[in-house]
């Protein structure tokens, strides 16, 4: 295995998304001030999706003019349609505006229509549309949802999902998230699906992009490392989710664990660039700011790192 890995802090949107409580702004702030002193270089911060239909992102430009600016941090935001665009242009315009624009699509005609209130077709066709907005002016993330199973169709054809991936190369992206989005995948199918992905794309990296909805989003990180991947979504405390209100599947459909996963790597030998003790801290103020404990293992009974290992890890 490769030493170092890419983690993004996904906590600010994917995460805030499933909670049913607006969470003001400047609790969000601090969750982000928190991220950037542990040493995240990407950081999800949040979503362009329409404020009345994903009312916990009304406040995206301000959120994005408070964010702490470092060389080194990249910001992502999300944009599920060109008018998302368009606002991310007028905040960039207005100094404010983030690194990285996430563009959505479902590996399933299903899911398109529960999520993106589309078909597949017409969604490649917003999504070229979009990439020719954004004009060079951000860094593109290609985003696929239900690759590894879908909740209304089951599983999902691999050739589908290296389909549409070759699509956001053709595209120009930097990355492409493959998701897992309510926790259907396997190591198995995600060791194929990364290898096949690696093999056919290798100037394209894959992000895992896991859900814990059946306990499996570790293994599946380790799966997906095997096969290469070197880039991993999480969320503090396992939070996120679907939007609020708009339900698909069942059960707890949380993040990847992200004090989880960098125990995991880090005890792995794999690192994270983090500075542990900040992770923690970043944790316990995640859970001040939903005000309640979260799903983190970790953050209840701390690393299981050898000393010398959590001593140097992060630096």
């Amino acid at each position: 295995m490769a030493d170092r890995v890419t983690l993004c802090e996904c906590f600010a949107r994917d995460g805030l998304q499933h909670e049913p409580d607006f969470v003001p702004t400047a609790t969000k702030l601090s969750t982000v001030e928190a991220f950037v002193a542990a040493g995240f270089r990407r950081i999800e911060a949040t979503s362009y999706s329409h404020p009345d239909r994903v009312p916990a992102f009304r406040d995206a430009g301000d959120v994005l003019a408070g964010v702490p600016r470092r060389d080194g941090v990249a910001y992502k935001a999300t944009c599920p349609n060109p008018h998302a665009v368009r606002r991310a242009l007028a905040d960039l315009d207005a100094g404010r505006g983030a690194d990285e624009l996430s563009l959505l699509v479902s590996a399933t005609e299903s899911h398109t229509a529960r999520n993106l209130r589309t078909t597949r077709a017409r969604q490649w066709e917003n999504v070229a549309g979009m990439a020719r907005l954004a004009d060079g002016r951000f860094t593109l993330v290609g985003v696929i949802s239900v690759a590894l199973g879908c909740p209304f169709e089951g599983a999902v054809d691999q050739g589908r999902v290296v389909e549409d991936f070759g699509r956001f190369a053709d595209l120009g992206v930097a990355l492409v998230t493959v998701g897992d989005t309510t926790g259907l995948g396997t190591p198995a199918t995600v060791r194929r699906l990364f290898t096949r992905l690696a093999a056919e794309y290798p100037d394209v990296p894959a992000v895992a992009h896991f859900h814990d909805t059946r306990g499996t989003a570790l293994a599946n990180c380790v799966a997906a490392l095997d096969a290469g991947c070197r880039h991993f979504d999480s969320a503090f405390g396992g939070v996120g989710g679907h939007p609020a209100g708009i339900a698909y599947g069942t059960g707890l459909t949380g993040n990847t664990c992200t004090e989880d996963l960098v125990n995991l790597l880090e005890s792995l030998g794999v690192s994270t660039g983090l500075d542990l003790d900040l992770v923690l801290a970043a944790s316990a103020r995640c859970e001040q700011a939903l005000g309640r404990p979260l799903r983190s293992a970790v953050a209840r009974a701390g690393y299981g790192l050898p000393a010398t290992a959590a001593a140097g890890a992060g630096r």
